[in-house]
């Protein structure tokens, strides 16, 4: 018989709305009732212009990499393509290898985009990508991302002598809709908030501050973290960082979830 380790509690999922059903069966399906809280919000930027030459020189094969960062990147990429109205199949056919990070950029890759990721590193991090990516002089990469990326990456892969396009191909606004989590506070009936990144922490505290609540509302919450670099961005707005998933996935995020509570029990 499998106990359900987070029966009782109730989580909020700060996912943006296209992200948040995956972590939210993943918790549903060990007893937790989810509250959705989105804190983050993917819009396409307003001048696609360079994002839109990347994307027909890319359907041309004239690239050897493409980079694909998260999941949000994945469905800018499809969508835009759609709105182009070039096929997939160009892409697919463009012979252009492609690296992820994390496993579930790479489903949605699979899903979305129909590719075949061919490299995927260890941690999920740009920095282990661009240790793992084995990137000559001259070689061509097409690097979609957010608008307020780290510059890590692209950094790594031009001292390895790459030829790098990055291209914002997005915009990471606070989200809106969902539960109204400030009430919940107040009623002391919330017992787990969840970030997946940075931009999640951000965005919560300043959709919080906007709906009359504050950080000081989740003193009483446990606060779990997808990763270290989640976790700072947590500590520098004085939230209290109960959990940090050692493998940097959802799936890892509800199992060091468990774990925690399992040891308090």
């Amino acid at each position: 018989m499998t106990t359900q380790t987070l029966t009782g509690l109730r989580i909020a999922n700060t996912r943006a709305l296209r992200q948040a059903p995956i972590l939210t069966q993943l918790l549903e399906a060990e007893g937790a009732q989810v509250l959705h809280y989105p804190t983050v919000e993917i819009e396409p930027c307003a001048d696609s212009t360079d994002f839109d030459a990347a994307l027909t020189d890319l359907a041309r094969g004239q690239f050897d990499w493409l980079i694909v960062t998260s999941t949000n990147t994945v469905y800018i990429l499809a969508d835009r393509l759609r709105e182009l109205g070039i096929g997939l199949e160009r892409v697919v056919r463009s012979n252009t290898r492609v690296a992820a990070v994390g496993s579930a950029t790479a489903t949605a890759i699979a899903q979305e985009l129909n590719l075949v990721v061919d490299l995927m590193p260890d941690e999920y991090v740009a920095e282990s990508l661009a240790a793992r990516l084995q990137v000559g002089r001259g070689s061509r990469v097409f690097l979609p991302q957010s608008a307020i990326a780290r510059p890590v990456l692209v950094k790594a892969l031009r001292r390895a002598g790459a030829e790098v396009r990055a291209v914002a191909a997005y915009d990471t606004v606070v989200g809106h809709g969902g539960d109204d989590l400030p009430h919940h506070f107040w009623q002391g009936d919330v017992d787990v908030v969840l970030f997946t990144s940075a931009s999640t922490v951000h965005n919560f505290v300043s959709r919080l501050k906007a709906e009359s609540g504050d950080a000081g509302m989740l003193c009483d919450v446990t606060v779990a973290c997808i990763g270290p670099m989640t976790a700072e961005a947590a500590r520098r707005h004085e939230l209290s960082v109960q959990v940090v998933a050692e493998n940097r996935t959802i799936e890892g995020l509800v199992q060091s979830l468990k774990s925690y509570f399992a040891s308090r029990r």
